[in-house]
């Protein structure tokens, strides 16, 4: 018996969005949720599902399309310039939406509360990313400021740049924040080093570094946490 290609053919309740409708986005997979966005493929015989499905194996699943820009994801078939874009936006909207942001004045109750807030922004990017809370003497957030970009596996950061906006805020404490684009949080010597140089150029300038967290793919690691302060 030969098996519809198109999905409109296919029996409503094994339809995406009839079973989005009908049970609820939950069960849905991975797939079914690409061929939403993309809505149709454009290979002939090929489903959108079926185009999900491609996707997902080429770039990696879901976390590995969460990173491809437009521009790389013109380099997979059958996915056409609209379609490009609404996945691209679809991702983005999601991680603005999961993003939980302390506005000013805010309070980070532990390193958790510090990766939550970036993970969204920081744990999916394929570069080194050096960030800065910047806080009062209660430990309110003021205001954050990206230190440094740096490459796959490496970011420069110097302490005149790190405590320059914290000194121009009248900041009292900070809390140092990256990036680990191979999803593994572990710090490397060149991070322990790092940390040690920062807080001994804080000690110098009377601004207290409280933490350096660094931002995995799924965890993080805090150097108070783990006893290394």
């Amino acid at each position: 018996m030969r098996v519809p290609r198109r999905i409109m053919d296919w029996p409503a309740t094994e339809r995406p969005r009839e079973r989005l409708l009908e049970s609820g986005v939950e069960a849905l997979s991975d797939a079914e949720l690409v061929a939403l966005v993309l809505r149709s493929g454009r290979i002939r015989g090929e489903t959108a599902v079926d185009l999900g499905r491609r996707l997902l194996d080429a770039l990696g699943g879901a976390e590995g399309m969460a990173r491809m820009t437009i521009a790389e994801l013109a380099c997979q078939g059958g996915v056409g310039v609209a379609s490009r874009a609404a996945l691209v936006a679809a991702f983005e909207l999601g991680r603005r939406a999961l993003q939980h942001r302390v506005n000013r004045g805010g309070v980070f109750r532990g390193s958790a509360e510090v990766f939550e807030y970036f993970r969204s922004r920081l744990g999916t990017l394929r570069k080194e990313v050096f960030c800065v809370l910047l806080l009062d003497a209660k430990h309110r957030k003021l205001r954050e400021a990206r230190i440094s970009e740096g490459s796959l596996t490496a970011s420069i950061v110097h302490p005149r740049e790190v405590f320059a906006p914290a000194v121009r805020e009248s900041a009292a404490a900070v809390i140092l924040v990256h990036n680990h684009p191979s999803g593994d949080p572990s710090p490397s010597p060149e991070d322990v080093e790092l940390t040690r140089r920062l807080r001994q150029a804080g000690e110098i300038v009377g601004i207290r570094v409280l933490d350096h967290v660094i931002v995995g793919a799924e965890h993080h690691f805090s150097f108070v946490d783990a006893g290394q302060w």
